[in-house]
């Protein structure tokens, strides 16, 4: 990102299939496509692991782990994996007539992947069991969290905190082995939907690359407590001898939130990852360089200071700031890594440490353009005031959209002014691209917009409202909206202000 470039955030899940979600498949290959038809050079993406309840991408059960419901269906009938009969046999509730085929139904989607990829298994697991056992091979993390997610289903989707079987929660080692006995076949379906998703992703990054385009992709801070990362290497986190959390991950309160935010994560023990030379992090880097070119680091204030909040609270309000790893970890990562490039999740209310931390790290930072315009219009975001090593935004996925953003009765009416002067449009329909010709003006040397803002679309298609724990991540992309006409919009705003490749 040394140069003026360009991007689009589209969540994968959010491109049209005709079976339920986003996936690794077709239409990602024409996105693809779309993007250097339009003169882009980054997709940026969403988390990819598996979800559960809630459907976050940022609470995945591995951070190593692709997520199922990705696996392109239309790819396996074409290795011989499944029939399109069987496939079409199961309701995937996209339908006009029986849905809406804007969003996704994850009930439905997750329900009839896992008997569609069970058939794929039966069918395929034995044909390629050399390539599934270098996969293996090939990726550490593979056997544990197929164990995990074998014995997860064995008690009914119980958190690992929950198992009755303390022998195996606590993973003593003869349990392990009874477990991994009894559980074959359902390992084995673990494993081999890992390497299906894989296998997918590879071929579809490899002609993103062909297209020069590069892949943006976030790192949560923190892993989920429910996660095969906490039950696999439970000495690198704040855990008791009972591997129960002593305490957990939040934000304190501020002006948005009197009790502040209990996320609930379990807390590093930066101790003991310090003493193991960070090599649980650069395991994790690495994962996650195998998946992108470019790696958003969210929540980056964490690694100066981060709110510890005593296990069992019912508020964030009982936290207190402890010290994070800051440059220790973050050189680390920086010279292990030196051909993967980071960018600093700087947002919220920030102290000079994490300024200081990002300005050390030479990590860029963010600029939302939803957040730059306020009565005073003396924002750090707005976008005359953006530096080269930044990246600038309309919104991301936590934002709603720039049409949903002016048209909001909450947000005030003296910021929408400010806005609406400073970009210089009166229509509420005009905002969506004015912010895009303000973001793509900027200095900063890359400009991303969320589809759903070159699209120009409201409020529905919002992908998350912070705080809300249901209900969220559901928007899709229409077949056809990603038009030739688009592109050229795209690519006449891109070369107008030379954020061409």
């Amino acid at each position: 990102m040394k140069t003026r470039s360009s991007g689009v955030l589209m969540p994968l899940t959010s491109l049209p299939s005709k079976y339920g979600i986003g996936t690794l498949g077709r239409a990602a290959y024409e996105f693809a496509d779309f993007l250097s038809a339009a003169g882009q050079s980054y997709w940026q993406v969403l988390p990819l692991g598996p979800t559960g309840l809630g459907d976050s991408p940022y609470s995945a059960f591995s951070t190593f782990a692709g997520n199922p419901i990705l696996i392109d269906l239309e790819l396996l009938m074409e290795d011989g994996l499944l029939t399109k009969e069987f496939v079409e046999s199961f309701d995937w509730g996209c339908e006009a007539s029986d849905g809406n085929p804007e969003q996704v139904n994850y009930i439905k989607v997750r329900e009839n992947r896992r008997a569609v990829l069970r058939k794929a298994c039966d069918t395929g697991f034995e044909r390629d069991k050399a390539a599934v056992a270098k996969f293996v091979s090939d990726n550490h993390w593979v056997p544990d969290y197929a164990l995990f997610m074998a014995v997860r289903r064995y008690f009914d989707e119980e958190s690992w905190m929950d198992w009755p079987d303390e022998e195996i929660r606590l993973r003593r080692p003869e349990a392990m082995e009874r477990y991994r006995q009894q559980l074959t076949e359902e390992i084995n379906l673990q494993i081999y939907m890992q390497y299906l998703f894989y296998k997918q992703w590879s071929a579809l990054r490899e002609y993103i690359r062909e297209k020069q385009i590069r892949m943006i992709g976030d790192l949560p801070i923190y892993v989920a407590l429910d996660s095969a990362d906490a039950w696999c290497e439970p000495q690198f986190f704040q855990l008791d001898e009972k591997h129960v959390p002593k305490s957990v991950a939040g934000v304190p309160p501020d002006y948005f939130s009197a009790d502040g935010q209990l996320w609930g994560n379990p807390l590093y023990d930066w101790v003991a990852m310090r003493a193991d030379g960070y090599g649980w992090w650069i395991r994790r880097v690495e994962g996650a360089s195998k998946l992108f070119d470019v790696i958003r680091i969210d929540h980056f204030r964490a690694f100066a200071s981060y709110w510890a909040v005593p296990y069992g609270a019912e508020t964030a309000k009982t936290g207190e700031w402890r010290p994070g790893p800051g440059m220790d970890l973050l050189g680390v990562l920086s010279n292990w890594f030196y051909q993967t490039e980071f960018i600093a999740e700087d947002l919220g209310i920030l102290t000079p440490d994490v300024d200081q931390l990002r300005e050390d790290s030479g990590f860029p930072g963010m600029n939302i353009l939803e957040f730059a315009f306020t009565k005073n219009a003396d924002s750090k975001y707005l976008p005359h005031r953006c530096i080269p090593n930044s990246i600038v935004y309309t919104g991301t996925h936590d934002n709603d959209t720039v049409l949903g953003w002016i048209r909001d009765p909450e947000v005030p009416e003296e910021d929408k002014q400010v806005a609406r002067d400073y970009l210089g449009f009166t229509a509420d329909e005009d905002a969506p691209l004015a912010f895009i010709r303000g973001g793509m003006a900027s200095p900063a040397n890359l400009f991303v917009a969320q589809m759903q803002d070159w699209l120009g679309l409201p409020t529905d298609a919002r992908m998350n409202i912070p705080g809300k724990a249901l209900g969220n991540w559901k928007w899709r992309m229409l077949p056809g909206a990603a038009s030739d006409e688009l592109a050229e919009t795209m690519y006449n705003y891109t070369k107008m202000f030379g954020r061409l490749p």
